[in-house]
């Protein structure tokens, strides 16, 4: 009798054996359950006999808990890791490209930076100290073409509106500066490449005098005497602002560089004749996408066919500029308008989508420019229209007035002038 109830006892203190749980990275224990009536008795029945074994599962049952210690140190460490708040996938897909590519202060810049030449063709030392007469609606730079000559709007006295030259006569006038005379209405001009600067800004300052800070700050190289005297090829400027359109400043340029390579017979840049019978597969090698390729040998055609020449682009009115060039495509408004100032060097030229010309023209009109950066549209720092009636007071040295209001903020505009 005391035998049995011996081994009552014992199964009912084996029964509870202790576990340990991990409960938030702490370790505590819990009894399991007391097995069922049917278990019982084959425990009393065989527990003196499995008694001295006991050890091996008191060893696995040590190594389970160690493990079980390791495994809830791990999860603690996850449980109580400082939280960081993720970035949503669109959003760092936006700042990636933002640091890769930020934005240009103007639609364009690296393609208006092409349309002037970093390193310009001074004139003949000849030329070069007599100053020639320079009205704002004219073209005030020479124009060099492809057979070596430059062209100009005036000589040293002014001309007479001239007709087409012949080929003999064209041969003759090779690295010659040769007058063609300016659109045809223009008034006789009143100010030389000496004065022409100096002529603006006096204008600039009796219109609205406190532009006379702004100016005594800033001085204007372009269109300085130097500036005026720096000669232009037109198809270069107008096929290295294509190479620009939608790349940075640096792409641009190498693309550029490849696309002269293509041509090593070529001085500078190749003519527009040599352009236009080149195939399209060979200007791709250049770095060109299929459409820039077709519009620089589509201008390439215009000019080799003479529709578009030096002459043509010194004689013509700048409406008539504006509507021969835009009917080029790949050509812009915008991209036409930064050729007819930064290459043509016409003073009366304004360009209302500019968005530094807007930026800048709320600033000068007193607005606080940072509150109106967050506003949508096109036109959220002034509207189209205040900025055309603004800017006619100072015609016809708009061209100029533009320039100062990219320099109110601050506007870097190195890029378009070839610094």
């Amino acid at each position: 009798m005391s035998l049995r109830r011996s081994a009552r006892l014992l199964s009912n203190s084996m029964a509870t054996i202790s576990t340990e749980k991990v409960v938030n990275g702490a370790l505590k224990g819990t009894a399991e359950k007391k097995p069922t009536k049917a278990s019982k008795t084959s425990t009393t029945a065989s527990s003196k006999r499995k008694r001295p074994a006991s050890t091996v599962p008191n060893q696995a049952t040590n190594t389970e808990r160690e493990k079980t210690s390791e495994k809830a140190a791990e999860q603690n460490e996850l449980e109580f890791a400082v939280p960081t708040t993720p970035t949503a996938k669109r959003r760092r897909n936006q700042s990636a490209k933002a640091l890769a590519n930020p934005p240009p202060t103007t639609p364009a810049p690296s393609g208006a930076r092409l349309m002037t030449s970093e390193t310009p063709v001074p004139l003949p030392d000849n030329v070069r100290l007599k100053a020639r007469p320079a009205e704002p609606h004219a073209t005030n730079a020479p124009l060099s073409t492809p057979g070596g000559s430059r062209v100009v709007a005036y000589s040293s006295s002014p001309v007479k509106h001239s007709d087409d030259v012949s080929p003999t006569k064209k041969t003759k006038e090779a690295n010659k500066v040769v007058p063609v005379g300016p659109p045809l209405g223009m008034p006789a001009p009143t100010s030389t490449t000496e004065t022409l600067l100096k002529d603006a800004c006096a204008h600039l300052v009796k219109v609205d005098p406190k532009l006379k800070v702004l100016i005594d700050k800033h001085h204007c190289k372009m269109f300085s005497p130097e500036g005026l005297m720096e000669s232009v090829d037109p198809f270069m400027a107008l096929a290295s602002g294509i190479i620009g359109q939608q790349v940075s400043g640096a792409a641009a340029a190498s693309i550029k560089n490849k696309f002269i390579s293509l041509f090593p017979s070529a001085p500078a840049f190749p003519a527009p004749s040599i352009v236009a019978a080149t195939s399209l597969e060979t200007l791709r090698t250049a770095g060109l996408s299929q459409r820039k390729a077709e519009y620089i040998q589509g201008l390439a055609e215009k000019f080799a066919s003479e529709e578009l020449s030096a002459r043509m682009l010194v004689s013509a009115s700048d409406e008539e500029v504006m509507e021969k060039l835009i009917a080029v495509r790949g050509l812009g408004r915008w991209s036409v308008e930064m050729f007819a100032c930064f290459s043509l060097k016409r003073m009366d030229i304004f360009s209302t989508g500019d968005l530094g010309v807007q930026r800048g023209m709320a600033a000068y009109m007193g607005k606080d420019v940072s509150k109106l950066k967050g506003k949508g549209g096109k036109w959220k720092y002034m509207s189209e229209q205040d900025m055309v009636d603004i800017s006619a007071r100072f015609s016809p040295y708009r061209s100029l007035f533009m320039w100062y209001m990219w320099r109110v903020e601050d506007v870097d505009i190195s890029v378009m002038q070839g610094n």
